[in-house]
């Protein structure tokens, strides 16, 4: 090794070890708020010709984030900086990273990044033509990378527990499956007693209601909960999402039918809740590791995609289809749509938005029947890592299990195996967290109300902010500090504990459908 080299990785002399551990760690976010854009960009405006050329982009950005988070010179700083007692949980999180990161060959993680872009171009235009054998060879090599990808950085049980551990650290198969077992054995009997009841009006949600004044509904009742639209911005794509680029840019995305009013609005809440803990990032964890997942090559300043989720369910359900909620806000809604409103109370709207109907598309399901959706995928995406199901026969699998979950035949592959944009993104292993984070949401929810005696006479006025600062002081501010059920515990007192969320939909839907004491098992 020549003396450049050798300088090359070494801190350099003239800074302390924990200024340079900053200074690359800054570096390392900025190219994956770089990579973000370039997602969002892709996802929202991007022209379809320039595909090819944005996965070359992506795949050489996230090559150079690898490159950095693997340098000797940034493991030497993070061990350095953590011998020194010093930024101790980002030091720590630094290494673990890059240690598992150089188990991951480096051909693996540019061919997925690039993989990523051609996947979702391939996905938008087979969705759009209802056809899954033009999206097949993609996702068929999506899976084999994944598989390759869970080789790399080990398991115990099945390769399906690597992936899952990328976005819900400490999450397996053993952790799911009671889990799942016990809201199945919740939400069926809840979802028959409830089916056995009238049910309620909501043909006038697909009345027309015009594009432009559903996006200022939209975004009216984004800033009501406190979205910042001086670091954030509200566009349109194919499926909602947030993202960030560092705590002052934080952009969601809806989607707009005009001939159904609901799904643009709470997809909006919904995207609401994630920008809300991105924007409540404590300014000092601002281009740090506890703002980068550096494992994934992704900037998110969540303690993990369950976490994350617990808030967008928080906001979008447990507020956005309150009562509560509708008795303050239902008269500027029918300010909008005079005409479609006009025959329509806030109580049979607020019932509607609320109505358990098996439905197709999983964005647009009820509480109750939205975790069986994500069983399904889950159930599907194990059997394809695991190698138990081929690509091939996923959509009759995909269409038996609807028939068998939701009693629901399913007309074509756009409504059916094609909906979600994970698989093309590479995100296999993500969908349980969206179950995760709503038994998240109750415990958070429950523990604001016990710090906040005042909060469900607040929520009635229409006061989001006292809520919204709880969650930022005892979530959000921390970013990636602590570990998701680190953070849990911290705020709840508990672990994982599905009782409140169970409690919550149980009594929720009791009084909606004015039912007997269901049989059900909480």
């Amino acid at each position: 090794m020549t003396v450049s080299q050798a300088s090359s990785h070494a801190t350099p002399p003239t800074s302390s070890a924990s200024d340079e551990f900053q200074r690359r760690s800054a570096e390392i976010n900025d190219l994956l708020c770089v990579l973000n854009l370039l997602a969002w960009d892709a996802r929202t405006q991007m022209p379809a010709g320039g595909g090819g050329s944005r996965a070359q982009q992506l795949a050489t950005i996230s090559a150079l984030a690898r490159e950095r988070t693997l340098d000797p010179a940034f493991a030497q700083a993070a061990q350095s900086t953590l011998d020194a007692g010093q930024h101790i949980r980002a030091a720590t999180q630094a290494l673990d990273a890059s240690r598992a990161m150089a188990r991951v060959p480096e051909h693996l993680t540019r061919e997925l990044a690039s993989l990523k872009s051609a996947s979702q171009d391939a996905w938008v235009r087979a969705r759009a033509a209802s056809d899954f054998a033009a999206f097949a060879p993609s996702l068929r090599r999506m899976v084999e990378l994944n598989r390759e990808l869970a080789a790399a950085l080990g398991y115990e049980d099945h390769p399906y527990d690597a992936l899952l551990n990328l976005y819900e650290p400490g999450l397996t198969g053993r952790t799911l499956t009671p889990l799942f077992a016990q809201l199945r054995g919740h939400h069926v009997p809840l979802v028959a007693a409830i089916r056995a009841r009238p049910a309620p009006r909501t043909e006038f949600l697909r009345r027309h209601y015009p594009a432009a004044q559903q996006r200022q509904v939209s975004l009216a009742a984004a800033q009501g909960f406190g979205y910042d639209l001086n670091r954030g911005r509200l566009d349109e794509s194919a499926h909602p999402f947030e993202i960030s680029f560092t705590r002052q840019d934080v952009r969601i995305t809806t989607r707009i039918q005009e001939e159904f009013l609901s799904g643009a609005l709470f997809g909006t809440l919904h995207e609401t809740g994630h920008a809300l803990y991105e924007q409540g990032l404590h300014p000092d964890l601002t281009r740090s590791v506890l703002a980068s997942d550096l494992l994934g090559l992704y900037a998110v300043g969540g303690a993990s995609y369950g976490t994350h989720e617990s808030q967008s369910r928080l906001w979008e359900n447990r507020i956005g289809r309150s009562r509560a909620y509708w008795d303050a806000h239902y008269p500027a809604l029918q300010a909008h749509f005079p005409q479609q409103l006009a025959d329509v109370s806030v109580s049979e709207f607020h019932r509607a938005v609320n109505e358990v109907r098996p439905s197709l598309i999983r964005v647009e399901a009820d509480e109750l029947t939205y975790d069986l959706h994500v069983m399904l995928r889950v159930d599907l995406e194990r059997a394809l890592i695991g190698g138990d199901l081929d690509v091939n026969d996923l959509p009759a699998a995909w269409n038996a299990r609807i028939q068998e979950d939701l009693n629901l035949d399913v007309p074509n592959d756009a409504v059916g195996v094609l909906q979600d944009i994970h698989w093309s993104s590479g995100m296999i292993g993500s969908f349980p967290t969206y179950t995760i984070g709503n038994v998240m949401a109750s415990q958070f929810f429950t523990a604001a109300q016990r710090a906040l005696p005042d909060l469900d006479a607040q929520l009635v006025r229409a006061e989001y902010g006292p809520l919204r600062e709880w969650l930022t002081e005892q979530i959000y501010r921390h970013g990636r500090t602590f570990m998701p059920h680190e953070l849990l515990t911290r705020v709840t007192g508990s672990g994982l504990d599905a009782a409140p969320y169970l409690k919550y939909l149980t009594d929720k839907y009791t009084g909606l459908y004015d039912l007997n004491t269901p049989e059900v098992h909480a």
